[in-house]
């Protein structure tokens, strides 16, 4: 079963943002360095930029619907947001929430609220407004739905937009957590007749690289990241896509991944453009000792100029 059987067209919403584009574009004014198509969105302030992002969990909410365990989904909110920006070197500065639902029910949504205030302290933002809208008929009893926007600060010196990006230099990954917030559409499908034990480790949060980034930049240059999130390893090729990026190293999946991905039987190519295959976020560098010795950075591949876009193990990702 690929991501399509299980009822997500990618390339129809590749195709909707493109259809879309002009529309947002004619919105734009002097003060937008960059918008739709980005990992975020600038605005310049003078100074500095306000560094901007929106996203939600998608299906995985359903899984935590049917453990009945909402302390965690929070988190995966704040990581989708503060991970994006986090690509441009921006510091997260604020996030609001938006929770829809048929109706109110104090405990799952209190539980839901704490986990979104959690990841605000991992990121190190303030949680400072959010709506919950009760809808009946909009939703099916027990269902709810959340969004998260949040907003940085960002230096104009500390701006990475890949520009920077020589062939030669190294690509670095981050470990994921799990399958973080994408490709549950699919993951559902495939446990679906599983053991919950193996459920509850696919609702693993969403690890928030914030912090660990944030100290990196501190002690050497990086030309480009990229948080690995819808479209896997394709993401990759959004720092620059003037190169190519071939990744020829990954570490061991954890059991739980493996199985579940095992179940699914995907060419490579489907797999590295569904699933994060482990890594969750990448940085593109120089070799440096500080970077090759780091306990917590895998050494994925190398930038290339004799092709464009992602190979994975030796497969064209395009």
């Amino acid at each position: 079963m690929n991501y399509k059987e299980a009822g997500v067209n990618v390339e129809l919403g590749d195709l909707f943002v493109e259809r879309i584009k002009p529309f947002i574009k004619e919105t734009y004014n002097e003060n937008v360095k960059a918008g739709v198509g980005g990992f975020a969105a600038l605005y310049d302030q003078g100074s500095h930029y306000l560094v901007a992002g929106t996203d939600g969990v998608g299906t995985k909410l359903k899984l935590a619907t049917e453990l009945n365990k909402h302390s965690t989904i929070g988190i995966d909110l704040v990581a989708m947001c503060v991970n994006d920006i986090l690509c441009t070197g921006a510091r997260p500065a604020f996030f609001l929430d938006y929770m829809a639902t048929a109706k109110l029910n104090i405990d799952i949504h209190q539980d839901v609220i704490k986990g979104i205030a959690e990841g605000c302290k991992q990121a190190g933002c303030a949680l400072i407004g959010g709506e919950t809208a009760e809808m009946p008929g909009m939703y099916a009893a027990g269902d709810y739905d959340l969004a998260g926007f949040s907003v940085g600060i960002l230096n104009k010196p500390d701006y990475i937009d890949g520009s920077k990006i020589e062939a030669g230099m190294k690509i670095y990954g981050l470990k994921a957590s799990g399958f973080h917030s994408n490709g549950y559409s699919l993951i559902r499908k495939l446990i679906e007749n599983q053991p919950d034990e193996l459920k509850l480790q696919c609702l693993n949060p969403t690890k928030i690289y914030v912090k660990e980034v944030l100290d990196i930049l501190d002690k050497t240059e990086i030309s480009g990241m990229a948080h690995i999130t819808g479209g896997g390893f394709n993401n990759i090729a959004r720092m620059n896509s003037n190169f190519g990026y071939e990744i020829e190293n990954l570490p061991p999946l954890p059991d739980f991944m493996d199985k579940v991905i095992s179940l699914a039987n995907l060419s490579v190519k489907e797999l590295y453009t569904t699933f994060n295959m482990g890594i969750g976020f990448t940085l593109i560098a120089k070799e440096t000792d500080f970077l090759n010795n780091h306990s917590d950075i895998f050494t994925l591949g190398t930038v290339k100029d004799t092709f464009k876009g992602v190979k994975c193990l030796g497969e064209d990702l395009n």
